[in-house]
């Protein structure tokens, strides 16, 4: 069998993307150009501990300060690093709807398993608007299509009557939702939606509501962690789910508990994993600083993970 097979087995149609995903950052080099050979470093090191798939130039990957022709070239060596082995999901979602139909039809053409599409950020679009953004998106690519509904960063959520109008394409077909709104996600199933959870600390209530998976922001440095925490929950040993969880909340804390967290946290994460030598972000983003690095080390120490 082969590593692209063996990975596939926790891939379904019930499960489209695996069970484990972590929105991945990306690195840079001093001169603040993009580091693909580290970038794609960054992607081996989560596809070898755990997870699934990686989701390549959301939030995390700092999409908001990076060009399309950088996008392309993130993606591209991204997929020769790891798509023989993991699903490669492309973040295609931006607060303008061309912009976001030229990076699906970028992504399509790399040849990647999936699109995530977050919510137009900042101009607040009202839920037809939504419906507009999503369905020119999802009719310019036929890759599956995870919808990304995160209000704390959007300042919008996605409303029930929008998500079934978009079960009208049959490539849309999984939900990240970072809302909180834990029982709602019992409706997105229904609905016939792959729902995972788009906060680490909360997966263990959106598995209890149906959900089938998470997209990771702590997987850079718990990746084997939750992987196992996601197994147990399946296999219905939700006492173990439960102990692993426990055991990773000073991690959660340290990476997402801080107000400068995401690509910040994870990246020093990596630094201090020894997978990047560096925790280099774009502007407006600001590195940690000694003393929030030495906070995330105790975290992660104290959840087992260095």
């Amino acid at each position: 069998m082969s590593e692209r097979s063996e990975a596939s087995t926790r891939v379904s149609v019930d499960v489209p993307f695996g069970r484990l995903l972590t929105a991945m950052a990306t690195a840079f080099h001093e001169d603040g150009s993009v580091d693909l050979e580290a970038t794609a470093r960054i992607a081996t090191h989560l596809v070898d501990h755990g997870n699934d798939g990686v989701v390549v130039s959301g939030t995390t990957g700092e999409s908001p300060t990076t060009s399309v022709a950088e996008d392309g070239e993130i993606l591209r060596a991204v997929q020769d690093a790891v798509g023989d082995r993991a699903m490669v999901v492309a973040g295609v979602g931006t607060n303008a709807t061309a912009h976001s139909v030229e990076l699906a039809r970028q992504a399509e053409k790399v040849g990647v398993d999936g699109v995530l599409l977050v919510s137009p950020y900042y101009n607040k679009p009202g839920q037809v608007g939504l419906r507009h953004h999503f369905s020119a998106v999802a009719e310019a690519t036929d890759l599956p299509v995870m919808l990304y509904d995160v209000p704390g960063r959007t300042a919008t959520t996605i409303e029930l009557e929008t998500y079934e109008a978009m079960r009208r394409y049959d490539h849309v077909t999984s939900v990240k939702d970072a809302t909180g709104l834990l029982p709602r996600a019992a409706e997105l199933v229904d609905m016939g939606y792959a729902v995972y959870s788009g906060d680490d600390v909360a997966t263990l209530g959106y598995l209890a509501y149906g959900g089938v998976g998470l997209v990771s922001v702590v997987g850079h440095a718990a990746g084997d962690q939750l992987s196992a925490m996601l197994d147990a929950w399946v296999r219905g040993d939700h006492a173990e789910a439960l102990r692993i969880h426990t055991s990773l909340v000073p991690a959660f804390d340290a990476v997402m508990g801080v107000p400068n967290y995401g690509a910040t946290t994870a990246k020093a994460a990596l630094e201090l994993l020894g997978v990047l030598d560096n925790r280099r972000v774009r502007g407006p983003l600001v590195a940690l600083d000694d003393d929030e690095v030495a906070a995330l080390r105790t975290g992660l120490a104290a959840a087992g993970l260095i």
